[in-house]
């Protein structure tokens, strides 16, 4: 009988374990960052990832944010919420970038640059600048698209961070500001009048703000109406030590009053500004914005949002001075009386099905032969050729790459190296404008792992490396563990239960206007007409 009872109870233990690690398996969110306390209140940020410039709307029940992207493809992130705490990643609006010609080649810091999403007569619509082209609108009926091809609103180079306004009388017009590195002038505000269909904008340009006085740096405007007056939300005194200004007038052109209403105070959140002013369901007012934190790019904050005397107060305003400052803790918003599960975007990757994931990105327009998908339970990514002037990784356009999830995270991926070549190598990357990376490489038949480092990379710095490992089998384990400030170790196994730390410690740093990113890549040295390969069988990221 003791037997019995014994067995069963270990036969309940395991079948527990079990479901335990199904559970863990299935679970949709994040092991490292979730915003939702599950307590009626949430945490910032709500996204600890790169989501800079974000604009959000509300479609009727439903939430959407999009955010930059630059040069990373796809491009322009939808994120789909039902209670701006819980976001989903559902989507891209950009496919390919153009001019292709242009953006098949890697363009660190160019490309998409802060958009503006709007919803009106039934249809979604994202404006979006190219710094170096002018302004874009891409058009879908669902947010998840498909999204309809970038079509050219308003040419010229330096004209960026679009905002475009239906007015209650039927006139469309388009709000933007100006990249002082490509038009020679910067912290001005304009605005144009637009056809009503919202393709096309004309050239009646009026400047509405001159921010030189006591606005430097002014940009990312966005255009909205309340009670009367034309408001424009934009962010003042630069990326990382901003604050948010709000403006208003009568008449679309001004003359605007404008007021300062949300700084960083006696709080650690620099620069809180640029972003979105939604309005629940229930009235309540809130405003979506980013953090710069360097390294781990610009991340997303939710506030909440007064109005007092036609004025907006954003955050908590303790002294009544009318600027308010960023919160860390606060009561999640009012969307009615039911609460939905918690959402975070995909980080983990199991590569089971035949379809990339949602968070992956490449450094360029993708190409078929950088890698494809499978139904045998791995991603094949190719050894594509390095350029013959090749200096190191930071004009490699095919490296497959996520946003870094949240300041402290491991990620361990298994994959398999099918090497058929010397000079051919894979790895597990923490790319920047630092980046280091574990190396996998055939030499002379025979398979060795280092870590290979390069600082300044954007400067053409040159890779430093670790002593060589030999491996015996080409199915490993590469792990990275990354602290606070972005100190990343890295370790790996070969037979995924002891890890064994190489190399040196190495500290992220941000790319070119994004925060640092983690993934994989797949190169070789030379041209051959049968490159070897790597298969991804998972990757993971837990805490």
């Amino acid at each position: 009988m003791k037997f019995v009872i014994i067995t069963s109870l270990l036969l309940s233990s395991i079948l527990m374990q079990n479901s335990i690690a199904q559970e863990k398996k299935q679970k949709n969110y994040s092991n490292v960052w979730v915003a939702d306390q599950g307590d009626g209140t949430y945490k910032n940020p709500v996204l600890y990832a790169d989501y800079s410039d974000p604009d959000a709307i509300r479609v009727g029940d439903n939430y959407y944010m999009t955010a930059s992207s630059f040069n990373c493809i796809p491009g322009l992130p939808i994120l789909h919420s039902k209670d701006l705490v819980n976001w989903k990643l559902i989507g891209h609006a950009l496919s390919r970038q153009k001019p292709l010609e242009v953006y098949n080649k890697v363009q660190h810091g160019n490309g998409v640059w802060a958009p503006c999403i709007r919803f009106h007569k039934n249809e979604f619509y994202i404006y979006y600048p190219d710094p170096d082209f002018g302004i874009y609108v891409v058009k879908s009926k669902k947010a998840e698209g498909p999204w309809s091809e970038p079509v050219m609103v308003k040419e010229g180079k330096g004209l960026i961070d679009p905002t475009p306004l239906w007015d209650e009388d039927g006139k469309a017009y388009l709000g933007y500001a100006f990249a002082g590195s490509r038009a020679g002038i910067k912290s001005v505000l304009a605005v144009c009048s637009m056809n009503p269909d919202g393709l096309s904008a004309n050239n009646d340009d009026v400047m509405i703000i001159d921010g030189h006085p006591d606005e430097p740096t002014i940009e990312g405007p966005k255009f909205y109406i309340r009670n009367g007056y034309y408001y424009i939300f934009a962010p003042a005194g630069g990326v990382a030590t901003g604050w948010q200004t709000v403006m208003r007038a009568k008449n679309i052109f001004g003359p605007y009053e404008k007021r300062k209403v949300m700084e960083q105070g006696k709080t650690t959140v620099n620069g809180p500004h640029q972003g979105a002013w939604v309005q629940t369901q229930t009235g309540e007012d809130w405003f979506l914005h980013f953090q710069d934190q360097f390294a781990y790019g610009r991340v997303v904050h939710l506030q909440p949002m007064k109005w007092q005397q036609d004025w907006p107060v954003i955050g908590s305003d303790e002294d009544n001075d009318g600027i308010g400052e960023p919160v860390m803790v606060y009561k999640k918003p009012n969307v009615g009386k039911k609460t939905f599960p918690v959402a975070t975007p995909p980080e983990s990757d199991e590569f089971n099905n035949p379809k990339l994931g949602l968070q992956w990105q490449w450094h360029a327009n993708p190409q078929i032969t950088w890698g494809l998908p499978t139904s045998m339970g791995y991603y094949n990514l190719n050894c594509i050729s390095v350029p013959k002037d090749y200096n190191n990784l930071f004009d490699i356009p095919n490296l497959l790459l996520q946003k870094i999830p949240a300041n402290e995270f491991t990620a361990t991926t298994k994959i398999t190296f099918n090497s058929r070549f010397d000079g051919e190598y894979t790895g597990l990357v923490i790319m920047g404008l630092d980046y280091s990376f574990l190396c996998l490489k055939q030499n002379e038949g025979k398979l060795f792992l280092s870590q290979k480092t390069a600082l300044r990379s954007d400067k053409k710095g040159i890779e430093s490396e670790s002593k060589k490992i030999a491996i015996k089998d080409r199915t490993i384990y590469l792990q990275v563990k990354v602290k606070s400030g972005g100190i990343c170790n890295f370790f790996y196994s070969e037979d995924g239960q002891k890890f064994n730390a190489i190399g040196d410690t190495f500290t992220a740093r941000e790319g070119k206007w994004i925060g640092a990113k983690i993934g994989f890549l797949a190169l070789r040295e030379g041209v051959i007409n049968d490159a070897g390969s790597v298969a991804i069988d998972w990757f993971r990221i837990t805490d």
